[in-house]
């Protein structure tokens, strides 16, 4: 607008400098008409002042003005090229800022993605931690725990004229040590549900309770063992106290991410106002992208870690789920016959209870009456004797070669017996029951005469 007001201005003035020069041309004329019709000698003296007066000022202005015009149109032409770079200049640094805006956009968008996908990646990685930690407890920390002793060799115990606590000294399975000897005593280790059981023999002594009666054949024995620990409340409380923790952590780190993020909307919204930023205001911009794509690689490099974390915790729990499920399983029950009695016989013979109920990993065999321990572990074997109406009634119990046990009633019309082990064995070690000469023992359909045995945990 000044410009062009600076033009009309100097057209104006070029116009009255061109006004100026006719007047003064009209006014020679007139000089001439006066020099008609006035004296010669006031012509002559009118024209000469005239000249003298008018001429000299008249071209001097115009010249000046001419001057004023040529710098005036140097002046607009050298401000009409500033104009123009200037102009491809902005135009080039909106192009440059809106590229700009437009990748900060786009770093802050996957910037945003890359810290979901962190998230997600350290929420599953630790609730893969925690379960990895629960299985191991799990598998580490379940204590075992089994006894099994025999009370004497000293025969009979009792009466006395007071109770008293009985130190069943002759001790064959302790794994744990939770039993002492020396007291009598079982003190729980752990917090849990155990299975107790006692045999009691009374040999000829009136009354079981008040007296009884133990050997080196081991007719009155004290066993137990841990069925399972409870834990699990434990864990859960502590599962509950590492989420809560992380939980805080999360929120500490949420809050900081929504600070982080407004800060990058605010900034967003003052380039939105910077259209005619200089060179300083863009090197800021791309002192941000690089500052921006530097966090984006060290989330990249964050979320590969975490990844390459989570498959190898993801194949540690694989793993651990698998060795549970691959833990051995042994269990089997068995009665003797349907045929009724059984002896007495002239010579010790082994027992074969052909009835086979359940026989998880076929460690029994009907054919040859022997439990074969698959693998080394502690094992629980229970068996129960019936007499029904024969005088005596017995059985021996066999670790391969070695006599573990040897239980018998000698009465009229005996009745019933049952007893319980805990023993420890090697893979290939053999148990089976016999029958001890002149002995005998009944079964039918009901099953009164059974043999039972389990595997309570591998070693």
């Amino acid at each position: 607008m000044r410009v062009a007001g600076l033009l009309l201005l100097l057209l104006g003035l070029c116009g009255s400098g061109a006004q100026g020069e006719d007047g003064g041309l009209g006014e020679v004329g007139e000089i001439s008409q006066f020099q008609k019709t006035a004296p010669r000698d006031a012509v002559e003296e009118s024209t000469e002042q005239t000249t003298k007066q008018t001429t000299p000022d008249i071209w001097v202005e115009v010249r000046a003005l001419r001057d004023m015009v040529v710098e005036l149109k140097v002046h607009v032409q050298l401000l009409q090229r500033e104009n123009s770079v200037q102009a491809t200049e902005l135009v080039s640094l909106g192009t440059r800022l809106t590229a700009t805006e437009s990748k900060t956009s786009d770093l802050e968008k996957k910037n945003a993605d890359l810290q979901t996908r962190l998230s997600s990646s350290e929420s599953e990685l630790l609730v893969s931690k925690s379960r990895i930690d629960q299985l191991e407890r799990g598998n580490a920390e379940k204590p075992k725990v089994a006894f099994y002793t025999a009370l004497t060799n000293a025969g009979r115990v009792g009466p006395h004229n007071t109770d008293i606590t009985l130190k069943y000294s002759k001790v064959f399975t302790n794994i744990g040590n939770a039993y002492n000897p020396a007291t009598g005593f079982f003190t729980a280790p752990v917090k849990g549900v155990y299975s107790f059981q006692f045999t009691v023999s009374g040999h000829n002594i009136d009354n079981i309770g008040f007296g009884l009666y133990d050997d080196v054949n081991n007719h009155s024995t004290f066993s137990g063992f841990l069925l399972f620990p409870l834990v699990h409340v434990q864990l859960l409380q502590r599962e509950n106290s590492v989420q809560a923790t992380e939980l805080v952590s999360l929120g500490t780190r949420l809050t900081a991410t929504e600070s982080k993020t407004s800060d990058l909307e605010k900034k967003n919204a003052d380039l939105q106002t910077r259209l005619s930023s200089s060179e300083s205001e863009l090197l800021v911009s791309k002192s941000r992208i690089d500052q921006l794509e530097r966090g984006n690689a060290d989330l990249q490099t964050r979320l590969s870690s975490s990844e390459s974390e989570l498959l190898i915790s993801k194949s540690r729990i694989d793993q651990l789920e698998r060795g549970n499920a691959e833990k051995p399983k042994v269990a089997f029950y068995t009665a003797l016959t349907n045929a009724g009695r059984v002896g007495p016989y002239n010579t010790d013979i082994t027992l074969k209870y052909s009835k086979v109920f359940t026989n998880i990993g076929n460690a029994y065999n009907p054919a040859t009456g022997f439990f074969i321990a698959p693998v080394k572990g502690v094992y629980s074997l229970q068996f129960t004797v019936s007499g029904h109406n024969i005088d005596n009634i017995g059985i021996i119990m066999y670790k391969n070669n070695q006599r573990i046990m040897y239980n018998a009633e000698w009465k009229k019309n005996a009745g019933y017996f049952t007893n319980a082990l805990v023993l420890e064995l090697i893979a290939g070690d053999e148990i089976h029951l016999d029958l001890p000469l002149g002995f005998g023992l009944y079964d039918d359909g009901d099953n009164h005469s059974t043999f039972s045995g389990f595997l309570l945990f591998p070693l």
